[in-house]
């Protein structure tokens, strides 16, 4: 627990560089691809109807936390926020799955190359990073 503590600093800005690079990766490849990203949106079950609000509101939202990130009094804001969405995300994919085996991949570049299974691997790993940086951020204000 004393390694812990001592190098909660470097763990929690360990994993906002991950969050960093995972956020402004993917929205970077969403507005770059804003038509396409639209498109697929559109086909999902669910949310085809707000397919246009989710194309653009989720990368604006990624580039948000990004900043936040950059901000020592905002980090905890940005990592409940990235918490919050890796969630969402995960839950989403979940649940389509749980009523359809085909559903499109609105991810882009390197990500996209992931199956199903493995995004919820991959979402599951950043979902628990935010979870640690919460408690160690949490505890160090406590201390």
């Amino acid at each position: 627990m004393k390694w812990l503590q001592k190098h909660s600093n470097l763990i929690t800005e360990i994993i906002s560089m991950l969050f960093i690079l995972l956020f402004a990766y993917t929205a970077t490849n969403k507005l770059l691809n804003i038509n396409i990203f639209h498109m697929r949106l559109g086909s999902f079950p669910f949310i085809s109807s707000y397919a246009f609000w989710i194309a653009w509101g989720v990368p604006i939202l990624e580039v948000t936390i990004v900043v936040l990130f950059f901000f020592q009094k905002y980090l905890l804001t940005a990592l409940y926020m990235s918490f919050t969405l890796m969630s969402i995300f995960t839950a989403y994919i979940i649940l389509v799955l749980g009523f359809t085996n085909s559903i499109p991949c609105s991810c882009g570049g390197v990500i996209s190359a992931l199956g199903w299974k493995d995004h919820i691997i991959f979402n599951s790993a950043f979902i628990v990073m935010a979870l640690i940086g919460i408690l160690l951020l949490r505890t160090n204000k406590e201390l």
